[in-house]
């Protein structure tokens, strides 16, 4: 069990260092995207400096801890014997599938991250304030699952979450209009 318990903490410890890159990751994108429109010189220097942040927070903490956290999911998983009891509950079928999400959206991230280093600027502003929220509703979907454990209840949980969601879109709306009457 003590073994257990040193896979649990490695994969904790990179699971909070892999969200702390997702959530940083789209941050930076909002900010290349802004930066994209500015004047010259000021554009230049802002891009430059922004890839240097995202290609040093992807490659040297987001990917990494990814990979890190996968790994001591997948032995906790398979190698123990308290892991492969766990395979067998539907709550950690459910969590699976957030983690699938999860996967996905370090993906899509990956695929914005490329582009923005090309110079490729493909959505608003706007898109990603919003879509760095998909990676908080992830986050409370599988917390909330391994703490209660229970898959029977998780339409409550969606439904939780889907009013989360509205809440953060109508928080964002409010911070929207704040913004633009304080840049007036």
């Amino acid at each position: 069990m003590e073994y257990y318990n040193y896979l649990k903490s490695l994969h904790l410890i990179f699971v909070i260092t892999w969200f702390a890159g997702l959530f940083y990751i789209v941050r930076l994108f909002v900010y290349q995207i802004e930066a994209d429109q500015k004047p010259s010189p000021e554009k230049e220097i802002l891009q430059k400096q922004y890839k240097i942040m995202t290609y040093r927070l992807w490659y040297i903490i987001t990917w990494p801890s990814a990979v890190l956290a996968s790994i001591f999911a997948f032995w906790m998983l398979i190698f123990t014997d308290l892991g492969q009891a766990w395979l067998k509950m539907p709550w950690m079928h459910v969590k699976l599938c957030f983690v699938f999400l999860l996967y996905l959206y370090h993906w899509k991230c990956h695929l914005i991250f490329k582009d923005l280093q090309n110079n490729k600027v493909k959505y608003s502003n706007t898109f990603m304030r919003l879509w760095n929220e998909g990676a908080t509703i992830i986050l409370f979907a599988v917390v909330f699952l391994v703490v209660l454990k229970n898959a029977v209840n998780w339409i409550y949980g969606v439904i939780g979450i889907f009013a989360f969601s509205v809440l953060i879109m109508l928080g964002f709306k409010f911070y929207k209009k704040i913004r633009e009457r304080n840049q007036s």
